[in-house]
């Protein structure tokens, strides 16, 4: 079987990075369709992972925009050129390349707040996987499983430090450091949403500096470290889960690595304006299990920061309600080859091949909310849900 999987971010290619590698493993054939975007293509070689540029996409907003007519030609162009067997991905270009080569499309997604996206690619696709915290209802195609894409990765099956990372960032067996990951809000869905502004990006990091070394990593790479209290994370990008891990606290205004510290077993704030009453599902479900904590208030992030920091037993206690939050989640690697190798021993019967996948299980339209909070729960901002 030929699978063709897609990677725009960097946080893609370690959602299908192990799953490309096992089919490959396995006498199958695979080629991962990559966007230049931030360090995808790093990775991409850093895994020796076999794949080709569709065309890029910068970190400001609105570059996606400019760039969809040539992406969608070479997509169009490559997908022909392939032939695949089975398309996996998210969104309208996954969906666009099953179309074109008139094959199976798994989507799998966990992104609540992209409407229109949904809108193109749920139609075109065969099936659509999402963790069980997603609130919306996809319909007919739609399943679940338990856990997030980052269960492909970061799951105790999957997860394998790379190095010594503490020699590798020069900080001692028992220094202390903090991560602070820093948003370039360029992606489609980001668009009208903010993080910490320049101002609260060099308070933060000031009041970090007084307790943990500071080490900051800068999507948009706009924030001036020359004067500041911090270093930049300047180690390969394949290296930032092993420093995660190390960490004693993050610190971020993105999404993705919030819900990797957690996996990990680190302590975590995420503040930005996703934050809110309609805040998707994974970090509801996060803050719940005591791992995160979901902030608008800056105050309230430095006041969390501190006792964090200033909580001798904090480390252990995080790992301890880590090992009890994953305790039931999936290794989402095997749930994807399982599924690639069953669409394929149906002859590209999607639908039906992913219902038989251990792990996974039909949505559903009238499932109750996986991570609904009592009324009298309290925010981590002390705000009343």
């Amino acid at each position: 079987m030929k699978y063709l999987f897609f990677a725009n971010t960097p946080a893609q290619v370690h959602q299908y990075r192990r799953a490309v590698a096992a089919l490959g493993d396995r006498g199958h054939e695979t080629l991962v369709l990559a966007r230049d975007y931030g360090c995808t293509e790093a990775l991409l070689d850093y895994y020796d992972l076999p794949y080709e540029l569709y065309g890029r996409c910068d970190t400001e907003k609105f570059s996606l925009v400019r760039e969809l007519p040539s992406h969608a030609v070479n997509i169009v162009r490559r997908t022909l050129g392939y032939d695949p067997d089975c398309v996996f991905g998210r969104g309208a270009y996954a969906a666009l390349a099953g179309a074109v080569g008139r094959v199976p499309v798994v989507l799998v997604d966990d992104s609540g707040n992209t409407d229109l996206d949904h809108a193109v690619s749920v139609p075109l696709a065969d099936a659509v996987l999402t963790p069980h915290t997603f609130e919306k209802d996809l319909g007919e195609k739609h399943y679940e499983f338990r856990g997030f894409k980052e269960c492909a990765y970061l799951h105790p099956e999957e997860w394998d430090p790379q190095t010594d990372i503490r020699d590798e960032l020069g900080v001692g067996p028992d220094e202390e450091f903090v991560i602070v990951r820093l948003n370039a809000f360029g992606s489609h869905h980001d668009v009208g949403q903010a993080g910490f502004t320049p101002e609260r990006r060099r308070e933060l990091v000031d009041r970090l500096a007084e307790r943990a070394t500071v080490f900051v990593s800068d999507e948009g790479g706009d924030m001036d470290l020359d004067e500041a209290p911090a270093r930049p994370f300047d180690l390969h990008p394949a290296l930032l889960h092993d420093a995660l891990a190390e960490a004693s606290l993050l610190v971020a205004d993105t999404q993705t690595m919030v819900t990797e510290a957690a996996l990990l077993g680190t302590p975590a704030i995420r503040s930005n304006s996703f934050v809110g009453d309609d805040d998707m599902g994974n970090f509801i479900d996060l803050e719940r299990a005591g791992l995160i904590y979901n902030l608008r208030e800056f105050d309230a992030v430095l006041d969390a920061a501190t006792d964090i920091l200033a909580d001798d037993g904090a480390a252990e206690r995080w790992r301890n309600l880590r090992d009890d939050f994953v305790g039931d989640k999936v290794n989402l690697t095997r749930v994807i080859v399982d599924v690639a190798e069953r669409v394929g021993e149906a002859e590209g019967s999607a639908p039906g091949s992913v219902a038989g996948v251990t792990g996974v299980s039909p949505r559903g339209p009238d499932r109750d909310r996986a991570v609904a909070l009592g009324t009298e729960t309290l925010r981590s901002d002390g705000g009343r849900r």
